[in-house]
């Protein structure tokens, strides 16, 4: 059967893909259809027309999914953060513990029941980091928002529902201070303007927050001394106003260079019982809340005992290291991020936790080294960024050969492949928990736990 672009065909969504597109099969010919949910009946209208799949958009509903919820944010289907405004959350709860279990079982040929998902009391507000790019509106004054799916158009939004209500407050207030004070956006075409993101930071359990304005010129702001006591007297929670400068042609957020213009140079937050302290390149998961319920999950599976040895991969600022200090013999940490690596260090000292070492290295090179000084870790927990694993790292954990293993990560699918890969080496899965820290959005955790098959 021949399928031609903007023809309308009748349809049912059978499946969700990790983007949030629907997924329709006509005659076998697949077809990925935005803001619609499983169980959805209706017309849709092709796209998009390539040799093994399609893209098309939903042009009537006839029978709405039992899954579907009126959304109750403006700019929901525009915004490319969250995916799923348009179902309920134990849905999306149950579409993200399926898709943990596919990838298992699909890539990784692990077919181990999956625990039940450990969903977020808060699916609102949970975020303690927000980036907004800036730029110029079709009035002339600054505005900001979120970057549409797949692009770098800006849709126009303050008060996202993922942020804590203040960092919208102080967001317009920001906005506001630099159209009266003549402030331009940076403009990515031809590298012209000032003012590129405001990045905000807060730590939770402290209250503290860290505003952070990213320009691109000569690193400073017109009316910046204003400007930072205005804000702090405005705001009585921010503690920290630190200036990123980001002079280059590029899609990453922050420049190298920071400069302080009121406050702390840093904010702290507490997580499983650790003091941590950010600055604006700290590595710190998002969702406070569940990333605890995450790290407790992964110490629990590790079955820590007071005399073993924990090897720490992938650490950031050394939180599960630290986390789990006071219940083994020593721990050694490795991070490649220098700022994060020297976080780690810093939040040791300050929580005088004596019995964890912190090595500035990539993994690879990390565990030679290790290997080099004759530590032989009782226990791994790894926690590797969305690409999994580097082949290396595999293969050292494999020389190790602990006792037990844990491996965190943010991707079902690398974890997956990372997880068959450990499988053919002896180890066992013994446990695959789903956590989700990101609510309204495709993303999920997996905690999994493994035991030394040659180890009796």
């Amino acid at each position: 059967m021949e399928f031609a672009k903007n023809q309308v065909y009748p349809a049912v969504i059978e499946d969700l893909t990790q983007e949030g597109m629907g997924v329709a099969k006509l005659n076998g010919f697949t077809v990925f259809v935005p803001h619609t949910a499983i169980g959805d009946r209706g017309e849709i209208k092709l796209v998009k027309v390539l040799k093994h799949y399609g893209y098309g958009i939903l042009t009537r509903l006839d029978c709405p999914s039992p899954d579907r919820v009126e959304p109750d944010c403006p700019v929901s289907g525009k915004c490319g953060g969250c995916l799923f405004r348009h179902i309920s959350y134990q849905s999306e709860l149950g579409w993200k513990e399926r898709l943990v279990a596919d990838c298992f079982s699909r890539i990784g040929g692990i077919h181990l029941p999956v625990s039940p998902i450990l969903g977020s009391a808060a699916q609102e507000g949970y975020r303690n980091k927000a980036q907004y790019p800036i730029q110029t509106g079709k009035n002339g004054k600054l505005t900001a928002g979120f970057y549409a799916g797949r692009s770098h158009r800006l849709v126009e939004q303050t008060r996202c529902r993922l942020q804590p209500p203040v960092f919208g407050k102080i967001l317009e207030w920001v906005l506001a201070f630099g159209n009266a004070h003549g402030w331009t956006a940076y403009n990515e075409a031809d590298g012209n303007g000032l003012l590129r993101h405001l990045y905000l930071r807060m730590g939770f359990a402290t209250g503290e927050i860290m505003v952070c304005p990213v320009v691109a010129e000569n690193g400073r702001l017109p009316y910046e001394k204003e400007f930072a006591s205005s804000l702090a007297q405005n705001f009585p929670e921010v503690a920290s106003i630190v200036l990123n400068h980001n002079p280059q042609n590029t899609n990453v957020i922050l420049g190298p260079k920071n400069r302080l213009l009121w406050g702390k140079e840093t904010i702290d937050d507490i997580l499983c019982g650790v003091r941590v302290t950010l600055s604006p390149h700290s590595f710190y998961q998002v969702n406070r809340e569940q990333a605890q319920r995450l790290y407790e999950t992964a110490l629990e599976l590790a079955r820590l005992q007071p005399s073993d040895i924990l090897l720490d991969l992938y650490c950031g600022a050394g939180t599960i290291g630290l986390a789990a200090a006071g219940r083994v013999k020593q721990v050694y940490g490795a991070e490649i991020v220098p700022q994060a690596a020297e976080n780690a260090k810093s939040n040791a000292a300050q929580n005088r936790i004596e019995n964890a070492a912190f090595l500035c290295a990539d993994c690879s090179q990390a565990v030679e080294e290790f290997a080099r000084r004759g530590i032989r870790p009782d226990v791994i927990v790894v926690d590797p960024p969305r690409k999994g694993c580097a082949p290396e790292v595999l293969k050292a954990i494999r020389d190790f050969s602990p006792e037990r293993l844990v491996m965190i990560s943010c991707n079902p699918a690398t974890a997956a492949r990372d997880c068959k890969a450990l499988v053919e080496m002896g180890f066992a899965v013994e446990k695959i928990v789903p956590v989700d820290l990101f609510p309204r959005t495709g993303h999920c955790e997996t905690v999994m736990s493994m035991k030394n098959g040659k180890i009796k």
